[in-house]
């Protein structure tokens, strides 16, 4: 059994330093049968609303009372809002200055 895992470890090994090779050809120009993906996510509604007030994904996900993995996943559009949440994100989309207002309010209370 030791002979099984020493082989596997090996071709692992063997395979890991393949591939680094291949990067390094790669990223130094050298002609190569690598592929490259590029993940550009799209612009999202929940991304848009975040911007337009200038916060942070754990300062949105604060203000909005969701967690952060909540919002990125939003974000990458792994995820859908709720209606709710839906609801918010456009109101802060179309009328930032009342959300910004609204929060100064509740913090004046707090």
């Amino acid at each position: 059994m030791a002979k099984k895992v020493a082989r596997k470890k090996s071709r692992l090994f063997d395979d890991i330093r393949e591939s680094l090779r291949e990067a390094d050809d790669y990223f130094s120009g050298k002609p190569t049968k690598v592929i490259v993906h590029r993940v550009i996510p799209k612009q999202t509604e929940a991304r848009q609303a975040r911007l337009t007030l200038g916060l942070s994904q754990d300062e949105f996900a604060a203000l909005i009372g969701t967690g952060v993995g909540t919002v990125r996943k939003w974000e990458l559009g792994t995820r859908r809002p709720s209606g709710a949440a839906r609801t918010l994100i456009n109101v802060i989309k179309n009328e930032p200055k009342a959300v910004r207002r609204a929060l100064a309010k509740t913090n004046e209370v707090a």
